[in-house]
């Protein structure tokens, strides 16, 4: 007999395995971005609550994986396709201490992993986007790749932390031995400008899940 928790596991492990969040997976099925939340999984009655059957259909047929597939991953077989692994946090959790090192090198044991592809650089971690703040460009649940070891140019998209803990997503204009200059990626916020001495990092990012 499924259990519960076995059949949400499935889903669970099913995004991972595709390189994507629960919610990345939802919005990826056409389906609402919160489906999949933890806090869905259980009524305010405090009784299961189980995915629907079209849902999961849904999801099969967004990554193309089988029935047998996913039973697979209730089974907790693991993938047949082995995979890297990256660090992953959502963006609301970058501004708290003790994810980064003063290089911007994800560091210490509060990340999660999703598996992807060698990029060549081993300091290499993902940013699970929350809200609209940079919609049209990234939107709630999207992931951004982001590599700190990779040189940074004008043009490029960039993760960049102040010495207050502020961090955001930004495209580089100008930088100079003196100032940061940033386009936003959403029109409708200005951009900024910060001296050399307010930025503790900054970061290129390489690829974005869409």
């Amino acid at each position: 007999m499924l259990k519960h928790a076995e059949i949400w596991a499935a889903i669970d492990a099913l995004a991972r395995d595709r390189g994507l969040t629960a919610s990345a997976l939802a919005r990826k099925a056409g389906l609402d971005p919160t489906t999949f939340n933890k806090s869905k999984r259980i009524t305010r009655e405090g009784k299961p609550r189980w995915p629907s059957t079209e849902s999961v259909s849904k999801v099969l047929e967004a990554t193309g994986a089988s029935l047998a597939d996913f039973v697979g991953f209730i089974d907790g077989r693991p993938s047949p396709r082995p995979a890297a692994t990256i660090p992953l946090i959502g963006f609301a959790q970058a501004g708290d201490r003790g994810f980064f090192d003063d290089a911007g090198y994800p560091t210490g044991g509060g990340w999660d992993e999703i598996p992807f592809p060698e990029i060549g650089d081993a300091h290499a971690y993902a940013l699970e986007v929350s809200g609209d703040s940079m919609e049209p460009l990234y939107r709630d649940g999207d992931m951004v790749i982001v590599a700190p070891s990779a040189n940074v140019r004008r043009g490029d998209r960039v993760v960049v932390r102040t010495v207050e803990g502020e961090v955001m997503v930004k495209q580089l204009v100008r930088q100079t031995a003196k100032r940061l200059e940033l386009a936003s990626v959403n029109p409708a916020h200005s951009g900024r400008s910060f001296a050399t001495e307010e930025v503790t990092w900054i970061a290129r990012i390489l690829w974005a899940s869409q």
